[in-house]
């Protein structure tokens, strides 16, 4: 039987290398992208997800304690057990989250204790598939998911004493092993914030091996006289004699639910053999990944850091409902504790994601995108908040009311088939009201709605809290009009768009904060991170009016001013002020280190500034530092990302520029052009169009666009139009190792911009 499964597997994972890029995308996947990261340095701070596209559970190795949000570094030594885990980054941390590790010789359950070398080299890590070896254990462990389930698979070495350990963590927490249905049972109360009181991850274990040994553990206390632990930190060990070589499989799923649910949940698996789960997960990922066909195999590196990239762009936001007994779909709400009807999703910060990330969901998978929106809908009727920073529940972590963006941006997309009335109530409730001890709704929105801004004597951060109101007022307006709302109704949010005007400082040429009595506050430092701002500096954050760059090279006084405003970013070299936090914050030192000047591209506040070019005539500078960017910034090796990748934002915005557009104003009907990064790529989208990008001289030195055809004739705007996308497109470049500086030059092929709308300018 153990040659047999063996066998199969290699001949899996032949099957799995031998045909077309295209078909098995998932294959230039490396999920360590991102791992070599740390407190002081981020790299990504991601950790290997195991896991199915949006899937409700992710799988990871564990390298740091329990509790620490660092799971996984590319670094560390010792893997201390196999966790599933709901963590959306670090900072934040993660929920509903247990360990399963082998152990052989004795039973130990001391994390530090059953800690195991190993090495990268004895280490495969896929998104549908993780194995590595055990050195202190001789035991090779390796894992395959579903959403809601997965199966391990444990080889063992000739032992009378191989177990498995199973760790549901601290802060409360229940194991029951029930060795006649060789199973386990358990719960695990552990999380991080913005969960109710009766918050629990329900899971259930069952082995194809009879026990030998059984143990229950309290407070670290093994117990061989029990099968039963409830409570703060409880777990269960169970164990067998095993013959080198032999293989032990289980099946885990978990549930927010029950135990009852726990045990449908675990059907995704159902009597499929782990082959069988890895080729369906291999499957789901190729057909997710595979929309996008990169035909360019000159520069393997720059498709495995596409492919790479896109994988993190569809991790989250985590699906948090599941499928009930009767086929209906439900979910747990962590904004109320009751089992309610509908999708629910979480995990994403909308202050990093609303930028690109779901704009990317929008055009490429409509029909997620329908569920997500749905999933809002009901957080505004289970909490009264659409959500601005969700683990699993509200959290307090960042600024601005950036749910109006991705709400607006859907809409305004074509997405339908959900409760766009309960959404619009639930934009309008969150633009005046805001949730305590939450970033939900808008904190000080009375004073920004009677004076056109945030003070700075009011709140931290104000002038990031102002600009993104502003932009979020605009999302309110455009999808108000959309909907067809009274004009009595939507005027004020049209006008409240405008107010990044109050915070531009013409003698500086910045946008800077601003006292409650109208003064600027004083001492001003366009290098001083924080403050007025978030996790930038005013250099950062004066390009965050998304949807009126005209407006904003008006204040500045025409194209010229502004371009080399756009120029002082990249000619500065990399000062800085930290005084506001006291000290070096990763943030800065990701910019510092970059050799870009001030350009922080590892902070998510100035990652559109570069497409900014085509709106003041000099499209080529664009087509130029996107280049460097894509070049300096990313990889596919662990050290991959330039900061924090943020729940697939970072990630969206290389897959979005690789294709030669972005979306620098979600809601609007266009995308900013910058310059292909392949010779060629196909986009399949779910209605069966492709737009197909030919770019066959395409090089680092070939960078700019001399011309560009769309559908066989001459294109000379510097955006295109979601509309033309879904219609299928042909884009065909000629590139050129010098800029084109008459291309993309004039008014007209400027992108969108409220001002030109409200003057009546197309």
């Amino acid at each position: 039987m153990i040659k047999k499964a063996s066998l199969a597997l290699c001949a899996l994972c032949m099957s799995w290398t031998s045909t077309s890029a295209i078909d098995n995308a998932v294959d230039y996947v490396n999920t360590l992208v991102g791992t070599h990261s740390s407190f002081a340095l981020s790299t990504g701070n991601t950790y290997p997800a195991i896991a199915t596209p949006w899937g409700m559970n992710f799988w990871t190795p564990q390298t740091g304690k329990m509790g620490d949000g660092w799971a996984y570094t590319y670094d560390a030594e010792k893997i201390r057990g196999f966790k599933q885990t709901h963590q959306p980054s670090p900072w934040i941390n993660d929920y509903g989250t247990f360990a399963i590790m082998p152990v052989c010789g004795e039973p130990i359950f001391d994390q530090d204790k059953r800690a195991s070398w190993f090495s990268h080299k004895a280490e495969t890590a896929t998104p549908y598939y993780y194995k590595v070896y055990l050195a202190d254990h001789d035991v090779t462990t390796e894992i395959t998911p579903t959403s809601r389930a997965a199966v391990f698979r444990f080889t063992f070495p000739e032992s009378e004493g191989s177990y498995i350990v199973v760790d549901a963590y601290d802060r409360g927490s229940y194991v029951k092993i029930i060795p006649e249905e060789q199973k386990i049972i358990g719960y695990t109360t552990r999380n991080s914030g913005g969960v109710p009181k009766n918050f629990r991850n329900y899971f259930v274990l069952k082995f194809d091996k009879p026990f030998t040994y059984t143990a229950s553990v309290t407070e670290g206390n093994i117990s061989t006289g029990s099968l039963e632990s409830e409570s703060k930190h409880s777990g269960g060990i169970i164990g067998f004699s095993t013959k080198r070589g032999e293989q032990v499989n289980v099946r885990v799923a978990s549930s927010f639910i029950s135990h009852e649910q726990a045990e449908l949940n675990l059907r995704e698996v159902g009597k499929d053999s782990f082959e069988k789960v890895a080729e369906k997960a291999r499957k789901e990922w190729n057909d997710v990944l595979g929309r996008f066909d990169v035909q360019d195999m000159s520069d393997q590196d720059r498709v495995r850091t596409f492919y790479s990239c896109l994988y993190r762009s569809v991790l989250f936001p985590r699906s948090f409902y599941e499928i009930d007994a009767k086929g209906k779909v439900v979910h747990y709400s962590p904004c109320n504790g009751q089992v309610m009807p509908g999708y629910f999703f979480t995990d994403t910060g909308f202050w990093d994601t609303f930028r690109c990330l779901f704009p990317l969901v929008n055009l490429v998978y409509p029909s997620m995108a329908q569920k997500m929106q749905e999933g809002w809908a009901n957080w505004y009727k289970e909490s009264g908040f659409l959500p601005e920073w969700s683990s699993p529940g509200h959290r307090d972590c960042m600024v601005g009311n950036n749910s109006a963006s991705v709400v607006a941006d859907a809409y305004l997309k074509g997405i339908r088939g959900y409760d766009i009335e309960t959404l619009w109530q639930a934009v309008i409730h969150g633009a005046n009201a805001d949730m305590p001890r939450t970033s939900s709704g808008r904190d000080q929105w009375e004073a920004y709605n009677r004076l056109g801004y945030v003070p700075y004597d009011k709140i931290r951060e104000s002038a990031a809290r102002t600009l993104e109101y502003a932009f979020n007022d605009w999302s309110i307006y455009k999808l108000g009009k959309a909907l067809g709302k009274p004009e009595s109704e939507i005027k004020v949010y049209g006008e409240r768009a405008m107010n990044y005007k109050n915070l531009y400082d013409a003698e500086h040429k910045l946008m800077r904060g601003k006292l409650e009595n109208g003064q600027w506050v004083p001492n001003f430092n366009p290098f001083k991170w924080g403050d007025a701002f978030t996790e930038g500096n005013s250099l950062h954050y004066t390009w965050s009016v998304f949807h009126d760059p005209q407006g904003l090279i008006d204040l500045m006084g025409g194209n010229k001013e502004f371009n080399a405003m756009l120029d002082t970013v990249f000619i500065l070299p990399p000062i800085f002020d930290d005084s506001y936090y006291g000290g070096v914050i990763h943030e800065i030192r990701e910019m510092q280190i970059m050799n870009m000047g001030n350009y922080a591209h590892g902070n998510q506040p100035i990652q559109h500034m570069i497409y900014m070019y085509n709106y003041s005539g000099e499209p080529w500078k664009a087509q130029h530092w996107l280049r460097e960017t894509m070049n300096r910034m990313y990889n596919p090796n662990p050290d991959g990302y330039c900061g924090d990748e943020d729940n697939g934002q970072t990630s969206a915005w290389y897959v979005f520029t690789a294709l030669g557009f972005y979306p620098v104003c979600p809601g609007a009907d266009e995308y900013v052009m910058g310059a292909p990064y392949f010779q060629k790529m196909t986009l399949t989208l779910e209605n069966g169009k492709k737009v197909v990008i030919n770019a066959p001289e395409n090089s680092d030195k070939n960078r700019y666009v001399k011309e560009l055809k769309m559908g066989g004739k001459a294109y000379e705007k510097n955006y295109i139009k979601h509309g033309d996308l879904l219609k299928g497109a042909t884009l065909d470049y000629v590139m050129d190792d010098k800029p084109n500086k008459k291309r993309g030059t004039s008014a007209d092929a400027a992108p969108y911009s409220f001002t030109k709308e409200l003057k009546g300018i197309k």
